[in-house]
């Protein structure tokens, strides 16, 4: 193109920008959020003794980021003399809601503790106090939290996460004591299982950690087991770079952990899944033939496995006679392609790249799907 169009091209384009300085438009639903507080702002002039356009109007703010103004009106409303008790109730319970969005913890468990003194330990107000308790950390009083409310895959997550502390810390009585209390509220706990699993690979106990995992897929669901396995790959990857620095877990110990569990997962029913991480984990131990054979099971179970199949096209390519241009773009290509994200949720199809207990976007729990098919 002649430097006398680019020129042209570049003055249409830079007319066609917005002026510096000059903000983008706004997306439509903030638009309608913003015309919203208006209605309700001139509502509330019309009718100030109406605490529930008080309240919506509140919440409004909140969901724009503006907790400094929702938070007065929840105050004005709760200072208000002679308001319904429920009406008082609910607006130390959105009160409790602006001062956790903010950051005030301790100050949203006294509008919540408020709140429940009010209208009485309901749902909505135990399931408020636990998301706070685990924002601070107390995880066994969100776990009592979620109890009260027949929430047991919450609460014996927040008890596996608990126990998991014990045994960081070298309390291994206290943390087996809360795994087998969120055994026992939910069997199925991937969390529990994962946490006395990871601790069994640290003491390096063959014997503990072979029937911990065979008990495990037992008890867990077929779709869910990947999350054992991933974890457990974790805690191998992190001892072996750890070893350089005097970790327990030695070369030979580790080899035993992986060949103990090989053996456990190959006596499972056939599932792609299971295959393709027995394939890791002989990778692990740069056993590239077992690995293939591993990769290449999984896929007649699962043709459209691109995970799998990417692995084996990259141990094939290792024995192929390429020039070194070749070599190198499809090395870059394999991979980025293995920076994937590989998880998905089922409920709202957000995807990352690391495992989930619960949903970052729509807080479902257990939704995570490992994505063996391109979609």
């Amino acid at each position: 193109m002649p430097w006398n169009a680019l020129f042209k091209l570049g003055r249409k384009r830079h007319a066609n920008s917005p002026a510096e300085g000059v903000r983008p438009p706004e997306p439509l639903t903030h638009q309608d959020t913003r015309a919203a507080i208006v209605e309700l702002s001139q509502a509330v002039r019309n009718n100030p003794e109406s605490v529930e356009i008080y309240l919506a109007l509140g919440n409004l703010y909140r969901s724009q980021g503006e907790i400094e103004r929702a938070i007065q009106i929840r105050n004005t409303l709760t200072d208000r003399p002679g308001l319904d008790s429920a009406l008082r109730a609910r607006s130390y319970f959105e009160l409790g809601r602006d001062f956790r969005r903010a950051g005030l913890l301790d100050r949203s468990r006294e509008a919540f503790s408020r709140a429940a003194a009010l209208m009485g330990d309901t749902e909505e107000v135990q399931l408020e106090l636990a998301r706070l308790a685990a924002d601070c950390g107390e995880f066994e009083l969100a776990a009592e939290h979620y109890g009260k409310v027949n929430r047991p895959m919450a609460q014996a997550h927040y008890l596996a996460s608990r126990a998991s502390e014990h045994f960081h810390n070298g309390d291994p009585v206290q943390g087996e004591r809360l795994v087998q209390q969120a055994l026992h509220i939910f069997p199925a706990s991937p969390e529990a299982w994962l946490a006395s699993l990871v601790q069994s690979a640290l003491l390096a106990d063959i014997q503990v950690l072979s029937q911990t995992l065979s008990a495990a897929c037992v008890n867990i669901p077929v779709g869910q087991r990947f999350l054992l396995l991933e974890g457990l790959l974790d805690v191998l990857g992190a001892a072996r770079v750890e070893n350089a620095q005097g970790s327990a877990l030695t070369p030979e110990v580790i080899s035993t952990l992986v060949r103990a569990c090989v053996s456990v997962l190959a006596s499972l029913p056939p599932d792609p899944l299971i295959c393709y991480y027995c394939a890791k984990l002989c990778l692990f131990e740069a056993d590239q033939d077992s690995a293939r054979h591993w990769l290449e099971k999984s896929l007649v179970l699962n043709s459209d496995f691109w995970l799998a199949r990417l692995e084996l096209v990259s141990l094939v390519l290792a024995h192929q006679e390429l020039t070194p241009f070749l070599r190198d773009q499809l090395a870059y290509f394999v991979n980025h392609a293995r920076k994937s994200k590989r998880f998905v949720c089922r409920t709202c199809g957000f995807r990352w790249d690391k495992t989930f207990f619960v949903c970052p976007r729509c807080r479902s729990w257990h939704s995570i799907l490992f994505r063996q098919e391109f979609s």
